[in-house]
C-alpha cells in the first residue's frame, strides 16, 4: 500500500507542477479590477436652454449627450448611475398638487428611469431603473425649517395665494418665491443589494444600475412595528449620491455639471478652476458656498465621500457631463482626494497645471 501511495505521489508530481504553471499563467493574464464609480447627473440635464420639458426633448438629450457618455465609462469602469430630478419633479408638483412629494419623487423616477434606459438600450446598453427607497430620521432638523427650492418661481401675490390655498411653504429665492420642502440628510439605501448583485455580473453592455434617482424616496420607519411609510420632503441628489458610493465601497464619484469643475472668482476676468484639490482646502475655503446654483452642496457632497469612505485613496471629481471619460483620466474638471501637493492645484490653460502652495487650514 505504502508503494502504490509513492507511485501515486510521483506520478502526480509533474502534473501539480504543470497545473502550477497553468495557474500562474492565469494569474499573470488576469485583467485589472475596474474602478468602481459612482456617476450622478442633475435632472437639469435632460432639459436645453430654450426647449420645453417634454418626454420628446428629454430623450433626445438623453440619447445625444448622457449615453455616449455613460457607455464609453463602462468599457474602462464598473459604473452605477444616479440622478437628480429638480425640473421634473417640480412639473409633477403643478400638475397634481394634492400629491405628497414621496409619491412625487417615486413617480419622477419612473419617468427618467425610463427616459435614461431607453437612452442607453439606443446604444446597446441594459440598464436598470431601480425605484430607491432611502430612509431618513423624522427628527432631522431640515423637518423644522424647510429650505429646498422646488418648481417655478412666483410673484409676491401668486406666492401667498398658492401658500393659503395649497398650504405650501413658501420663501423668497432671490426678486422671486418659490414652495420649499424639507430636505433631509440620508441614512440608508433599502435597496442597496438590489445594486451589488447587478454589479456582480455587470459587463460593458450591461446591466447599468440606475438608482436613487432625485435622491431617492424618503420614508422612515413608523415606531417599532417595523412598517416603513414615505415623508414629505426631498433628499438631495448629490447627498444620496455620496452615501450610495460609500455603502458601494466605491472608488471614485463623479458629479457632472454644466459649467465644469470648482471655480475661483466664477464669472470673472480673473477666474481660474481647479484642477486638484484636498478637502482640507475645500473646507477651508468654503468652495461652492458662494456659487450660483447648487455648486455648495455638491461640494459638500464630494468631501463627505471622500472623508467618510473606507479607502484611504477615494477620489471625487465635478465637471462637465460631455468631459466625464476625461475627469476619470484627472484631465478635465476638478479632482478631490484627501491629500494634495500643495493643498490645490489650478489649471493653466497656457500651459501645465500649477500648483498654489497655500496653507491646511487656509
Amino acid at each position: 500500500m505504502a508503494t502504490s501511495r509513492l507511485m501515486f505521489s510521483e506520478a502526480a508530481r509533474p502534473l501539480g507542477l504543470q497545473l502550477g504553471r497553468q495557474l500562474r499563467f492565469c494569474a499573470a493574464e488576469a485583467p485589472a479590477k475596474k474602478p468602481r464609480i459612482v456617476v450622478a447627473v442633475g435632472g437639469n440635464a435632460l432639459v436645453r436652454r430654450g426647449e420645453r420639458l417634454t418626454i420628446e426633448n428629454q430623450l433626445k438629450a438623453a440619447r445625444n449627450d448622457a449615453a455616449p457618455v455613460l457607455k464609453k465609462l463602462m468599457e474602462t469602469c464598473e459604473l452605477i448611475f444616479t440622478h437628480g430630478n429638480g425640473p421634473q419633479v417640480g412639473e409633477l408638483a403643478l400638475e397634481r398638487s394634492a400629491a405628497t412629494f414621496d409619491v412625487l419623487g417615486a413617480e419622477s423616477q419612473g419617468q427618467i428611469g425610463y427616459i435614461f434606459s431607453q437612452a442607453m438600450a439606443s446604444v446597446d446598453v441594459t440598464a436598470v431603473a431601480m425605484l430607491t427607497q432611502v430612509e431618513v430620521d423624522p427628527q432631522d432638523e431640515a423637518f423644522n425649517n424647510p429650505e429646498k427650492f422646488v418648481g417655478p418661481v412666483y410673484g409676491a401675490m401668486e406666492a401667498n395665494a398658492l401658500s393659503q390655498s395649497l398650504g405650501w411653504t413658501i420663501k423668497r429665492d432671490g426678486e422671486y418665491f418659490r414652495r420649499v420642502v424639507a430636505s433631509p440628510w440620508p441614512k440608508k439605501i433599502l435597496q442597496i443589494d438590489g445594486v451589488r448583485a447587478l454589479l456582480a455580473v455587470q459587463k460593458p453592455n450591461g446591466p447599468l444600475p440606475i438608482v436613487c434617482g432625485g435622491g431617492g424616496v424618503p420614508v422612515t420607519r413608523r415606531g417599532n412595528t417595523g412598517i416603513y411609510e414615505g415623508l414629505e420632503a426631498v433628499i438631495d441628489k448629490d447627498r444620496c449620491g455620496a452615501l450610495l458610493a460609500r455603502e458601494l465601497e466605491a472608488d471614485g464619484y463623479i458629479i457632472l455639471t454644466d459649467g465644469g469643475g470648482i471655480w475661483e472668482n466664477f464669472g470673472k476676468p480673473n477666474a481660474r478652476e481647479m484642477h486638484q484639490a484636498s478637502t482640507s482646502y475645500l473646507k477651508g475655503t468654503k468652495a461652492g458656498a458662494k456659487f450660483p446654483g447648487s455648486m455648495g452642496p455638491k461640494v459638500e457632497a464630494a468631501i463627505d465621500f471622500v472623508e467618510n469612505s473606507k479607502n484611504p485613496k477615494a477620489w471625487a471629481a465635478l465637471g462637465d457631463l460631455k468631459d466625464a471619460a476625461d475627469i476619470v483620466a484627472k484631465k478635465a474638471g476638478t479632482f478631490i482626494t484627501r491629500e494634495v501637493k500643495g493643498e490645490v492645484i489650478w489649471y493653466n490653460r497656457e500651459g501645465s497645471p500649477k500648483i498654489d502652495r497655500v496653507p491646511r487650514s487656509p
